[in-house]
């Protein structure tokens, strides 16, 4: 037998075990290849034209690199501990080193680029696919093709190129290194087992549960004004990270056997054969994988996190639009509303026009605000706030010593609360006036452009605002002092109103505003954002389902002697699957359940900006616990096939 021959009954020999690795890589190239077709796309011009999406598609496909590079890489020291003992037989029939590596390194070309050539066929394929979907959650108007780029072709072949060499590399140097007599070691050697656990060992497993406990309760209370200074607030930030992150380290090196251990304990040490294929088995292979792990659930938390974010800002465009813009749409001059209102009016449109003055006025808010804010830039008795009186505002009625305040919510309510009553000073030219606050409400009264950065608008009995407009403070006033707000009466028409509003170019000017026009571009940036997160998402899910899926192969192998004596002892096939089953919940079940409790903790901070809404984010863990569990349905089917051949 020549060593052709040789090369090729080897790669029939290992391709059961390849195929996953093959998969990965495949899907990997392909979504690269789609990715750097975008940036030489024709059709997305329309997109760089209006959320500048090749920059951003451009950082991602270098973040797909990382992601890919890291995971073969990893991927390849594994099947090369694999076949060690293979290296070595080869060694002992007189091969040499060099031409031991000639033969992986052959086997691994063929592999590697045949699934290159197949990645960018189906990536091809697919591109106008991707192209469709950004198209859609972005609302890009343009028109997808079928483009082939052999800029991307270069490109993809040279990237992937360079990290074969590196795993060429690799290969070489594990070769080099290793005798005959420490390659039949290498597999018995990859992981550590423990017999019993130290009191060092219980103390790191306490410290972890306390370190993710305590980082859940900071992030917990980030927003609730209990850090007000920019120093403390990122000094919190810091240090959930820093909890969460050793926690978690500290869990799977000690916090995960010191439970199981605890369960051990509870019964004696009796345990049945489910326990002690599951249970047992978990207790020492966890704790050796531990900083694996750790990096998986941290980047699977703040992908689910990213993702869930993006999409709740993506879900909530329209009505984040209706709170900064009360009417369909709003003008600063009467001339604009009048150019607007005519156009629709020979267009046969109907409408509703509302008009509100407004003054800035300085109003003192001290006594109302629920917490202390002196060590922040910001004086609340002299806090600058839009004015209106209670003849513009349907269904208000106040006394001449009254005033309610609306429109205010988000991020700024949660960060500096009001009290709904108490005591207000309105701030006049030449004296101030005393009112009671007897309401605190959300509801939008005049756009975003006269509510200084999200701060409450104030509403006054009519006979207030005629004073405060006479002696007003002229420092204070914006280039607009009345709020022109257009209602289109019949939805339909919306869309026909706002091609009047962008061919009368209405929109370069400064308190002109488009409601749809918002919800769009709100939507397409965050649109983009959820389109690359959802496909790192993707890309990371496979390739860390990948290898943990790859980890429980040396595992079957390692224990498959272990199956042949159960099996010996009288063991079915039944009783060890149910084992196995319960060792694959724990083993891809700790993972996720915590990556999905540390992204809970963080949209949950985020709600504080992004909105709070649950729908998008249960969207997101549903689907990712059902494609992160394919893998561990995997990982049984091949410790199934390994339990068929013990006996």
């Amino acid at each position: 037998m020549n060593i052709n021959q040789l090369i090729f009954r080897n790669l029939l020999k290992n391709i059961k075990h390849y195929y996953l690795y093959v998969f990965a890589l495949i899907f990997s190239v392909c979504l690269y290849f789609a990715f750097v077709t975008l940036q030489y796309d024709p059709s997305m011009d329309a997109v760089e034209g209006t959320i500048k999406g090749g920059a951003a598609i451009r950082v991602t496909s270098i973040l797909l690199i990382v992601i890919v590079a890291i995971f073969l890489f990893y991927a390849n020291a594994i099947f090369i501990k694999r076949r060690s003992k293979e290296i070595g037989l080869f060694q002992l029939i007189g091969m040499t080193k060099d031409r031991i590596f000639w033969i992986l390194g052959v086997e691994n070309f063929i592999l590697y680029f045949g699934a290159l050539f197949i990645g960018t066929f189906v990536g091809f394929s697919f591109s106008k696919l991707i192209i469709l979907v950004l198209f859609k959650i972005t609302g890009v108007k343009g028109i997808a093709k079928l483009h082939f780029s052999t800029e991307a072709l270069v490109q993809t072949i040279l990237v992937f190129a360079v990290i074969y060499v590196f795993i060429m590399l690799m290969n070489y140097v594990f070769i080099k290194r290793q005798t005959i007599l420490n390659l039949f070691r290498v597999t018995s050697s990859a992981e550590s087992r423990v017999k019993k656990m130290s009191v060092l060992e219980i103390i790191i497993g306490i410290i972890g549960l306390t370190g993710i406990g305590l980082g859940y309760y900071v992030s917990s209370k980030l927003f609730d004004g209990d850090f007000q200074t920019m120093t403390e607030l990122f000094g919190a930030m810091a240090f959930i990270l820093g909890a969460v992150i050793l926690g978690t380290y500290l869990f799977y090196k000690g916090s995960v056997s010191f439970l199981f251990n605890l369960v051990r304990k509870s019964k004696n040490g009796y345990l049945n054969i489910n326990e002690v294929l599951s249970l047992s088995s978990i207790m020492f292979k966890m704790k050796s994988n531990s900083l694996l792990l750790t990096i998986i659930t941290t980047v699977s938390a703040l992908a689910i996190a990213l993702l869930s974010l993006s999409y709740i800002s993506y879900y909530s465009a329209e009505k984040n639009a209706e709170t900064s813009i009360p009417a369909n749409f709003a003008f600063g001059t009467s001339e604009e509303a009048t150019l607007f209102t005519d156009e629709l009016t020979k267009n046969e449109i109907a409408y509703d026009e509302t008009k509100i003055d407004v003054v800035m006025a300085d109003i003192n808010i001290g006594k109302i605000l629920e917490a202390d804010f002196n060590n922040l830039n910001f004086d609340p008795n002299m806090t600058t706030l839009a004015v209106v009186s209670e003849n513009s505002v349907k269904g208000v009625d106040l006394e001449e010593d009254e005033a309610l305040f609306t429109n205010y919510d988000g991020a700024l309510k949660k960060f500096m609360p009001m009290k709904n009553t108490g005591e207000v000073t309105l701030e006049t030219k030449d004296k101030s006036i005393p009112l009671r606050l007897i309401g605190l409400d959300d509801v939008p009264v005049v756009s975003y452009k006269y509510t200084a950065g999200g701060m409450p608008t104030m509403i006054v009995d009519n006979k207030v605002y005629d004073q405060l407009s006479t002696n007003k403070n002229d420092k204070l006033q914006l280039p607009s002092s009345t709020y022109f707000g257009v209602d289109i009466n019949k939805n339909t028409e919306i869309d026909k109103a706002n091609d009047i509003y962008q061919d009368l170019k209405l929109d370069e000017h400064e308190f002109s505003l488009s409601r749809l026009d918002m919800a769009t571009t709100n939507k397409a940036n965050m649109g983009l954002t959820m389109f690359i997160v959802g496909f790192l998402g993707l890309t990371f899910l496979i390739t860390s389902g990948c290898i943990l899926y790859f980890k429980q192969m040396d595992e079957g192998e390692e224990e498959k002697h272990n199956y042949t004596i159960l099996r010996k002892l009288g063991y079915t096939k039944g009783d060890l699957l149910r084992g196995i089953q319960g060792k694959q919940l724990f083993s891809f079940g700790i993972p996720l359940a915590i990556g999905l409790a540390h992204s809970y903790f963080a949209v949950q901070s985020g709600w504080f900006f992004f909105g709070t809404a649950w729908t998008p984010m249960l969207t997101v863990m549903v689907v990712y616990t059902l494609l992160y569990s394919i893998f561990g349905l995997l990982s049984v089917l091949y410790y199934k096939k390994v339990i068929n051949s013990a006996l």
